[in-house]
């Protein structure tokens, strides 16, 4: 498997709680419990930019 299609768990991750993965190309994020479940694609660095300016909220 390349680095590219390698899924990447964030540091912060720790069991049960609430934390990602993303994909090494990173145009796609999915929860780290769930596998197999849905993924999020978007291009990533654009996304936390949108974040950091108020553009998305929770």
């Amino acid at each position: 498997m390349s680095p590219r299609t390698t899924w990447r768990k964030s540091t912060k991750s720790t069991n049960g709680q609430s934390c990602v993965e993303v994909l090494g190309t990173l145009t796609a994020l999915r929860d780290s419990k769930n596998t197999a479940g849905p993924t999020l694609t978007t291009h990533i660095p654009t996304f936390i930019t949108a974040i950091k300016s108020g553009r998305v909220t929770n």
